[in-house]
């Protein structure tokens, strides 16, 4: 590795007790005085280096400039908000569209994205993205916000996010729990949270819930984040549709990502035909996100998914469909939830003409151990210490992540989130032990799973799992733990296993999309909730994964009428 200029005769702050803690730091004790002067001398001319760098006017891509618009980008904080879905409302139309593709339609942007002008909060507290103590403001729109602003959409503002969108759970938010809208106090899924609740309100007003009169007003679409199934998990507690796509479909340029690997943006939705029109106004290559690669396709040659949809008249005509067998008795799985995917699948699939079977996927129960080795021991600096990936990246300009952690941050987060420190521990424990071998190995294991669920693919069009092996628990006691609230353990307990089905297809890229199928009790028996069951198709064949999903409509399938409430 080459050395660009050296220091030689500069002033530096880096002295000789700074190479010798450096050096102690990797094990090493420098006993010659050549060697420490010479490492002396290499180590200040990277201080200088980065120094002048450092000292450079920042740099934004053009292709991130906000899109101009009527109105400017004012924003608010929601008077009605029972719920606490909304984080901060707004009116975005853009001035000169492209086109009307989504004109009149309201979109709702996780609060993980970048809409310029409005405060990005990750779900977080203040002093955690800022050193200013205050959120910072979005001095860019994502590409997906772009890419909608452009179609015509309404930007109605950012939805509550769990805390560095780091639970399947929502009570973690900085702005605090968000409630489930078929049934309060009860959880409608992370990290993609608020937007999944502000969907669910509109179906649940129209079913007669009541309490949501204070809960806002409702939106069409929702644009969500998943990294273990945080589109699709909320989605099922909550009863709509969410998409997690290809991986490198829809680029993630201008969004707080977790681990490149895991990182997906989708589109959420009551309707599945929303889904197919958000997912051609947002895929294809953008020239910036090195999550996507060679089998990206450039915007032009993004299929239109809406019209290929639409044109479907007999999408289960030749349809087979594979039920993973292992799905439905994996641990943790409820009985009734899998029973409700089976029978759903079995009915609705063949009423649509499809041939229904179930299929062996033995390496389904690894995938979630695979998913946690592949990317634990770096998830912490990535996410949560602003690390950027170690490729070309466009990271976001306005974020100041606190790093390295420190005790305020244990002290916020053990209790607002203890997955978050958990992910901190557990790099630092990981890579001490393990080094680069386990997470290696890992990778390798990936392509396995890859190769199995592509297997049992060269059979089937689609496979189904339930999306969540339960429904939406209660939240957690959020009063502090000495007047009787829940524990650090209580909290950690509510979310064991409930990805279990859809991290697997956050490491091998499958498309992936929650079809509500049905209700089934509330685990304290207080009323019902939604279930969801999750469709898999080939990789980049999400236009398959939407046809099939129409099948299943057509052949009688969906969320069904609320079975109303429940006395407790």
């Amino acid at each position: 590795m080459s050395i660009v200029a050296l220091a030689d005769g500069q002033q530096s702050s880096v002295t000789l007790d700074v190479l010798h803690d450096v050096a102690a730091r990797n094990n090493i004790r420098i006993a010659s005085k050549a060697d420490e002067e010479a490492y002396l001398l290499v180590l200040q001319s990277a201080d200088m280096t980065a120094a002048n760098v450092d000292s450079l006017p920042d740099y934004i891509d053009p292709r991130l400039e906000p899109v101009p618009t009527t109105g400017g980008r004012e924003y608010w904080k929601s008077k009605n908000n029972s719920h606490n879905a909304w984080s901060h409302q707004a009116h975005i139309v853009a001035e000169k569209p492209l086109s009307d593709v989504l004109k009149g339609r309201k979109v709702i942007m996780k609060d993980n994205m970048s809409v310029y002008g409005l405060p990005h909060t990750c779900g977080t507290f203040p002093q955690l993205v800022s050193k200013d103590g205050k959120y910072p403001i979005a001095k860019i729109d994502a590409t997906i916000t772009k890419r909608l602003l452009e179609a015509g959409a309404t930007i109605a503002g950012t939805s509550t996010c769990e805390n560095y969108s780091l639970t399947p759970m929502s009570y973690t938010s900085a702005n605090g729990p968000v409630h489930n809208p078929w049934l309060h106090d009860h959880n409608t899924g992370g990290s993609t949270s608020g937007g999944a609740c502000l969907l669910a309100l509109g179906n649940a007003r129209a079913a007669g819930v009541p309490g949501l009169e204070e809960a806002g007003e409702d939106i069409d679409m929702a644009m969500g984040g998943d990294q273990a199934g945080s589109i699709r998990l909320p989605s099922a507690y909550c009863g709509v549709y969410g998409l997690k796509p290809t991986h490198g479909l829809v680029p993630y340029t201008g969004i707080a990502g977790l681990h490149p690997m895991i990182d997906y943006t989708g589109p959420m939705a009551r309707k599945l035909e929303d889904i197919a029109i958000l997912l051609t106004v947002v895929a294809g290559y953008d020239g910036l996100d090195t999550r996507m690669t060679p089998e990206s396709p450039l915007r032009q040659h993004v299929a239109d998914y809406a019209k290929q949809l639409a044109s479907e008249e007999h999408p289960g005509k030749g349809l087979k469909v594979g039920i993973i067998m292992e799905s439905l008795s994996a641990p943790g799985t409820q009985s009734k939830v899998a029973e409700i995917v089976r029978s759903a699948a079995l009915e609705h699939f063949k009423a649509s003409g499809a041939t229904v079977s179930e299929v062996s996927v033995p390496m389904h129960l690894l995938g979630p151990a695979i998913w946690t080795a592949a990317t634990r021991a770096h998830l912490a600096g990535l996410a949560i210490g602003g690390r950027i990936p170690d490729v070309l990246s466009h990271n976001i300009p306005h974020l100041s992540l606190r790093w390295p952690p420190d005790q305020e941050m244990y002290d916020l987060l053990t209790v607002a989130n203890p997955a978050v420190i958990n992910i901190i521990f557990c790099e630092t424990f990981l890579k001490e032990k393990f080094g680069p071998e386990v997470q290696a190995k890992a990778h390798r294991h990936v392509l396995q799973l890859r190769a199995a669920y592509d297997k049992a693919l060269e059979e089937f069009d689609v496979l189904i799992t339930p999306t969540t092996p339960a429904v939406a628990p209660p939240h957690p006691d959020l009063r502090p733990e000495a007047e009787g609230g829940s524990s650090v353990m209580d909290k950690i307990k509510l979310a064991v296993g409930s990805t279990n089905h859809t991290c697997p297809f956050n490491v091998t890229g499958h498309p992936a999309l929650n079809v509500p199928c049905g209700w089934a009790p509330a685990r304290n028996g207080s009323g019902m909730l939604p279930v969801g069951m999750q469709v898999i198709g080939k990789r980049w064949d999400d236009i398959g994964v939407l046809k099939a999903a129409k099948a299943f409509e057509l052949g009688g399938g969906g969320l069904g009428a609320w079975p109303g409430q429940t006395k407790g």
